[in-house]
């Protein structure tokens, strides 16, 4: 079966769809990705799949760029002679479910997340909504990463017969397995994997790492994560600051992300809002720990006071509270919250699960 795969960002692939491909590869089917041009194109080359560049804005609304992108998601669509056609995110949800439709070629869209354009109503709320309707009202599943973005979209008619629910985008057990918790006594690490802007709460992440530093002097902060080029000014500043009073470590982009995971002792994710959190789902599997923003597709990862603490969403002092919270339990503690959090995610979210699901769509409906 020739397969297109829709999305908006290549490593996004890499990263937490690479098994999900593979194993239609290793199925026999043939499979054709569309993302946009950039430098982490080459890694799904180099695991040997056809990789297409298009032209996509992940940002805001264009309605001539965005005509642009429907009409590519045709010509790609007829070029390819697609039999089915994958969409993730936002634009190849509704641009390219909506070619899909026109061309008469079956799709499932993986709906991984609803925003805050969404989620705090307005005009450009109703807009997607519409938009999303239309996009997915013929479309053989709709995918939803938790519960809560499938029923605030299924109240505004979106997927109202053909929705399923997916454990986010699982987690590779294999590639991310339980390690070892670090010994204490040089510090402890509070690390964050976030791409650097707004909506994943790197402003309060650093207010709190200021407060905490102040606090207690065997606290480190650690960051990870590329910036949204639109607000690098906004955050490389204060970044700075905090690197060069020594409160904060920035890695910048970084491919082995768990190397550094492992060495941590606390994983942070103050996020306003997520489909499901694959960080959150990587730390708990990796046995660490987790604090994170009590918002859907953050809390489905996290047992409450087994495995972490949830803290309101866009509140450094909540954040910072939340740190005080676990520096008051034992290291034996913190460490047992981490087996609590591994045994949970290896039960609930494995990779295969996934796999499976579109394995099942792609066999029995087609």
């Amino acid at each position: 079966m020739r397969i297109l795969l829709l999305s908006n960002y290549a490593n996004g692939i890499y990263l937490f769809r690479k098994e999900l491909i593979e194993a239609f590869r290793d199925d026999g089917h043939e499979v054709t990705i569309s993302v946009p041009p950039d430098e982490n194109c080459e890694k799904l080359r180099g695991l040997g799949f056809k990789v297409v560049e298009t032209d996509l804005n992940r940002h805001g609304m264009n309605p001539v760029a965005d005509f642009k992108l429907f009409l590519s998601y045709l010509g790609l669509i007829k070029r390819t002679k697609a039999q089915v056609v994958l969409t993730y995110t936002v634009k190849p949800n509704i641009y390219g479910g909506l070619a899909a439709r026109v061309m008469r070629v079956p799709y499932i869209c993986n709906i991984t997340g609803l925003g805050k354009a969404i989620e705090k109503g307005g005009v450009l709320s109703r807009v997607l909504i519409l938009m999303y309707r239309v996009a997915t009202s013929r479309a053989q599943k709709v995918f939803f990463q938790n519960e809560k973005n499938r029923d605030v979209c299924q109240k505004r008619g979106v997927a109202k017969k053909n929705a399923d629910l997916l454990p986010g985008s699982g987690v590779n057990l294999t590639e991310h397995p339980k390690r070892d918790y670090p010994d204490e006594q040089s510090g402890i690490r509070i690390l964050a994997v976030l791409r650097i802007m707004r909506d994943k709460g790197v402003g309060e992440l650093l207010d709190a790492a200021k407060r905490i530093s102040g606090k207690y002097e065997n606290v480190h902060f650690e960051l990870v994560g590329e910036y949204e080029e639109d607000e690098r000014d906004n955050f490389e500043p204060r970044i700075k600051e905090l690197e060069d009073r020594g409160i904060l470590k920035y890695y910048g982009h970084i491919d082995n992300v768990e190397e550094v995971m492992s060495k941590s002792h606390i994983i942070a994710h103050p996020s306003y809002h997520e489909g499901m959190s694959n960080v959150l789902l990587e730390a708990a599997a990796c046995g660490r720990p987790i604090l994170a923003s009590d918002v859907s597709g953050c809390r489905e990862a996290v047992i409450e006071g087994k495995s972490g603490f949830l803290f309101e969403p866009e509140s450094a002092d909540a954040l910072a509270d939340a740190v005080e919270r676990i520096l008051t339990l034992s290291p034996d503690e913190r460490r047992m919250m981490g087996e609590a959090g591994h045994e949970y995610i290896k039960e609930h979210f494995d990779r295969q699960i996934i796999i499976d699901k579109y394995r099942q769509e792609l066999t029995t409906e087609l």
